[in-house]
Parts: C-alpha cells; structure tokens; sequence
C-alpha cells in the first residue's frame, strides 16, 4: 500500500478541505503533515458548515482515523476551541476516539505569537502578510533546535523548559522590538489546553503511519496553504513556514519517498491569494471584485479579503511538476458561471521576454500575464448531477486545461457541499 496525498496547487484556499472530506469514507487514516491554525479547512455538508485549523478533514467519519503528524505547528489553545466546537455541534472527539496527535509536533507559545505580530510589525510595508498566529516563530525555534514539543508536555520538567524558552522570548521582544510582553491569560489558557490534548491518543506518527501501510490500509496525505506558498519553492519570502509540498508529506509524517501513491492536486478555476508577495494574474478591479464577492472570497480563518485574479497556467504546471502530481480536481467553477468572456494566463512577459516558468526574482521584477481568451458559460452550476449536465464551454474549458497542463481533471466541484462534486473520470 501507499499514501495518497492531497495538496493545493496555487496559493492557498484551493478548497482542500472539502475534497478530504469528500473522499475520507474511503480511506483509513486521514494524516495533516504540515502546517499550523493559520489553515481554514471549510466542509460544509447536512446544511452545516465547519471550519478545521488543525484537525484533519476526514474528522467526521466514523470509520476514518485523524492524524496530527509531526510536521504541524500546533497551538494549544485554537486546538482547545476546535474541539470544542465540535463537541458542541455533536462531534464528541474524545468519545469516538478518532483523533491521534504526533509527540514529534511542535507546540506554538502565546509569546510565539507576540513574536509574529512584533516582527510584522516592524516590517511596516514590507511585512509578509502573517496571519499573526505565531507559525514562523515556531518553526523557527524548530530549526533552532529548541523548540517545544507535544510529547514534552508528559515531561516532569515540562514546565521549565516552557519557562527557560519564554524568557528567551520574552528577552527578544524587549531588546529587538522594543514591546513589553503580556501574556499572563494565554499562558494559564495555555495550560488547560495542554491538560486537554494530553486526553488524546499521542502516538509516534512515523510508526503510526507504516504499520497501516503494512497491514494494508489506506491512508490519505492532507496538506494545508498551498505549493506557491511553499518555504523552499514558493513565491520567497511571501511564503508560509512549511513545506506545503509532496515532499512535506514525507517528512512531516515520517515515510518514505516510494510509499507515495496517488497525488491529488487541487486548483480553483481561477485563481486567488492571501497577504502580500507577486500575483501575475491578479484582478485589482471591478473584475476582480465581482469575483471575490461571488466565491465569497475572505479567508475562513482570518476574514482577510483575499486577491483574486485569472488562472495561472506557468505557475500551475511549476507546482504540477515539483509535487509529482496524477489527477486534479478543479473547484469553485460555479463561480465562473455568468463571465461572458473568461482568461487564462498562459505565459508571462518578463524582462522583454515571452516565457511559459515562474522566475526565481518574481517578487522584484514585474511578470506581466499573456492572457487568453475563453468563452464563459450562464448556465447555473450548483445544482448539475450529472456530467450530461456540464454546460459544452465548461467541458471545453476543463478540456483546454487536461491538455495544458496534461494531467486528467477527475473531480469537478460547483459548490461548497460535499453533495456538489462531480466524478469527471
């Protein structure tokens, strides 16, 4: 057996979280490998919607296990909330005992997120565009070798060594930002989340994952931001702290390389993204606008507007080719429906050139799109069921984007239900 893995192909909010849980029912263990709260994983399904920051999407199947894996960032406290919004709705976690959390996990401080804000702060308009929940600094302490992690909190000096990375902290936010640190609620916020998420299954993800492999179960990779977010390949430094690619899987769940199966790439019909950094195709018009009003465009963590422009084709196959991916699954292409005209961005001009790949300077040298035109289509889309039903300009687009970008487009999706996703292979 194999992991499937499932990641976005653009920027983020691509609707990965909806797929999952559309296809959760047919695997064993839903694993997320990376990230941190700062992703919002929105399902929507028997007239409910719930928003996931960090738990995995398949979290609402009885026969699916979830996993934390070891290369999330994870904050005590939004776990906390989670969890309790979902006991709140009907979803006991610790009653169905579904959910599994690495020890390897790294854990986010209330003063990590001191940090984030101080630094974006002293940024001004070069700022990044942090969601502010501490995930940098995190990471940072992660590669920094003393970072804090989930299986440090069973330690009977768990409390000093929270204590001995908090003054670090705490020291830096006076002598580099200038900021007087208060955080005394969060810290005892802290610390009742921590008695909390020590009521889960902790487990050594690593081992977790290949036992299922080895006795022949099926597992799903969950990825959260996106691949031009990626912190080694994306559009540096506008980027998040994480791999957000195939690769990440790997590392943040503790398998192989040649245990990778199916990877699922998912992208919006058009294209969108959160923060500041390059965006080729962006729309900071009334088109764009219109678009960002349809697909209800606001970050469904943060509520931040997010930029929303044409689909980018070079940036899609960059991200196709660094993940490896097999299938796709398209989203949002109800939100196209009603456009007489819609573009697709095929290549860039750059430097007097006309190129088809992202430049590795993109964020300090304008790459103009060359766009092209395709005709839209008025048919409403969110009720269709059947592929008989897929408007003829649709399918010709989804065709125009198989043959672009030569990987098949398997799943369709015309709304934010799970109900409203069409089998297209």
């Amino acid at each position: 057996m194999a992991v499937d893995v499932l990641l976005g192909l653009q920027w983020g909010d691509e609707g990965k979280g909806k797929i999952v849980d559309v296809l959760s029912a047919g695997y064993d263990l839903i694993a997320r490998f990376q990230g941190g709260p700062n992703a919002g994983h929105t399902l929507e399904f028997d007239g409910k919607k719930f928003v996931l920051n960090t738990i995995p999407s398949g979290i609402f199947f009885e026969n699916t296990m979830n996993l934390i894996g070891n290369g999330v960032v994870i904050d005590p406290i939004t776990l906390k909330k989670e969890i309790d919004k979902l006991k709140d709705a009907g979803h006991d976690l610790l009653a169905k005992k579904n959910l599994m959390i690495a020890k390897k996990a790294h854990l986010i401080l209330p003063t990590h997120q001191l940090l984030d804000a101080a630094s974006e702060k002293k940024m001004g308009d070069g700022k990044i565009g942090s969601t502010l929940k501490g995930i940098g600094p995190t990471y940072m302490d992660k590669t920094g070798r003393n970072g804090l992690r989930v299986g440090d909190t069973a330690l009977p000096d768990f409390k000093e060594r929270y204590q001995k990375l908090v003054d670090k902290h705490v020291s830096m936010l006076t002598s580099l930002y200038g900021e007087v640190a208060d955080f005394s609620e969060r810290e005892k916020a802290f610390f009742e989340a921590v008695e909390l998420i020590n009521k889960f299954q902790l487990v050594d993800s690593e081992h977790l994952v290949n036992d299922y492999l080895k006795q022949g179960k099926k597992v799903l990779a969950e990825g959260a931001q996106g691949t031009m977010l990626d912190i080694d390949f994306g559009s540096y430094p506008f980027v998040t702290s994480s791999n957000t690619t195939t690769a990440g899987a790997c590392t943040g769940l503790g398998i192989a390389p040649n245990k990778i199966g199916e990877v699922i790439g998912i992208f919006k019909a058009y294209c969108t993204r959160v923060g500041g950094g390059p965006f080729p195709t962006e729309l900071d018009n009334e088109m764009g606008e219109e678009l960002r009003r349809i697909g209800h465009e606001f970050g469904a963590t943060t509520g931040r507007p997010r930029r929303t422009g044409w689909i980018d084709l070079p940036a899609l196959k960059y991200a196709i080719m660094l993940n490896g991916v097999t299938q796709m699954v398209m989203t949002k292409a109800d939100v196209l429906s009603g456009f007489d005209k819609i573009y697709a961005c095929t290549h860039y001009n750059y430097l007097g050139e006309k190129i088809d790949y992202m430049p590795y300077d993109i964020c300090c040298v304008e790459a103009s799109p060359v766009l092209k035109e395709i005709d839209g289509w008025n048919e409403d889309l969110t009720g269709i069921t059947e592929l008989s039903q897929i408007p003829a300009k649709l399918q010709s687009y989804i065709d125009y984007l198989e043959e672009e970008l030569g990987v098949p487009i398997k799943y369709l999706s015309v709304g934010p239900d799970r109900k409203q996703t069409l089998v297209l292979h």
